[in-house]
């Protein structure tokens, strides 16, 4: 799994579902999982800061924080060259119990620097998903267009028949 899928699983995991928001990550016992899927350490320390991580990112993508929220997850994260046979190959070092939170900051950081504008948050006001716009013209504007993108629309279309109508 890519560190840029840990990112995007990490900031849906606050769903709303049938009208409720929820926090798949609130159980430790279902963070731990979580973290395990994810290749990450399922350790309390990890579980803390990835919930903490999680809040600045959101606020971040939202335009609601500032970047330098996120900076104490990076915090003594480096990067260093092991070689092997054809060439240099970086590795990540972490300092233990946020591992995953650092790994999504630097998703975040590396996806807002290749790919700027193309994290954001559903633009259905009822819920509080994201996605990664990958289309050529940066167009996609729901997490979901089978869900979301359905909703609005129908709920766009209902409008315009009341306003014809009256």
């Amino acid at each position: 799994m890519t560190d840029e899928m840990l990112l995007l699983d990490l900031l849906n995991t606050t769903p709303v579902r049938d009208g409720v928001p929820e926090d798949d990550l609130a159980d430790p016992a279902a963070a731990r999982e979580w973290l395990a899927a994810h290749g990450q350490p399922a350790t309390g320390d990890e579980h803390r800061a990835l919930l903490e991580a999680r809040a600045a990112l959101q606020g971040i993508v939202r335009g609601q924080e500032a970047p330098a929220a996120a900076a104490r997850f990076v915090d003594d994260v480096t990067y260093r060259a092991t070689f092997v046979d054809d060439g240099v190959e970086w590795v990540l070092d972490v300092p233990a119990g946020r591992s995953a939170a650092a790994r999504a900051v630097l998703a975040w950081d590396a996806l807002a620097k290749s790919s700027p504008g193309r994290l954001r948050p559903c633009t259905n006001p009822e819920c509080r998903l994201f996605l990664i716009d990958h289309s050529k013209p940066n167009s996609a504007r729901w997490c979901s267009m089978a869900v979301c993108g359905n909703r609005m629309k129908a709920r766009r279309h209902y409008q315009r028949s009341r306003t014809a109508a009256d």
